[in-house]
């Protein structure tokens, strides 16, 4: 049974930093990317929107929002990776999702989320 596991999130002050990690299981599951979503409160339907992605070679992407203040690195467990947020603020409140990209042919794994409060 796949498991995709977030851990993390709390609340933090306008300002400071959190780190979120997320773990895919089995090892056997071939994944070619990880990343992270957000959903924040009053967005439309269940639209998450892309917060930063690393693929199986190292490469990241980080939307402008997030870019230079945050750094998305891998993990030393296989299908591993975490993110350190800097300079947080109230706007980055959100529920924060890890996304598990299975390769060619292969399906597509979220995570339960895990809850980011940042107070003003």
């Amino acid at each position: 049974q796949v498991q995709v596991v977030e851990s993390g999130g709390g609340m933090v002050q306008a300002g400071g930093s959190l780190k979120l990690s997320c773990v895919a299981s089995p090892d056997t599951l071939c994944l070619s990317a990880m990343g992270w979503y957000r959903q924040t409160p009053g967005r439309e339907g269940d639209n998450k929107e892309l917060v930063a992605l690393i693929n199986s070679a190292g490469a990241t992407h980080y939307e402008d929002f997030v870019k230079d203040r945050s750094t998305i690195y891998r993990g030393n467990h296989k299908n591993a990776m975490s993110i350190e947020m800097n300079s947080l603020k109230p706007e980055d409140t959100a529920a924060y999702y890890c996304y598990a990209i299975g390769c060619p042919g292969t399906p597509n794994y979220w995570g339960q989320g895990t809850q980011v409060t940042v107070s003003a």
